[in-house]
């Protein structure tokens, strides 16, 4: 498992009310790499916060993190 990737599960199952359904798939391509985020339906209002504002910061962090190694990460909240 990736560093970027494990540092997202971490990240939302400490937000999230039902941790143990947090499931996260990594599709790669050559450059880039999208994380496909699937929570329990009561959690998705939480993961994505007021006007997005959780969201996007685990972009950010998620991110940064995949800098390291030249990665382009895009995370997608799939309910």
């Amino acid at each position: 498992m990736t560093d970027y990737k494990e540092l997202l599960v971490a990240l939302v199952t400490k937000i999230v009310d039902h941790p143990d359904e947090v499931v996260v798939t990594e599709v790669e391509g050559e450059r880039a790499a999208i994380l496909e985020l699937r929570v329990h339906e009561s959690d998705v209002g939480k993961v994505i916060g007021r006007d997005g504002r959780i969201i996007n910061a685990l972009r950010t962090l998620v991110k940064a993190a995949a800098g390291r190694e030249n990665k382009r990460i895009t995370i997608e909240l799939l309910s």
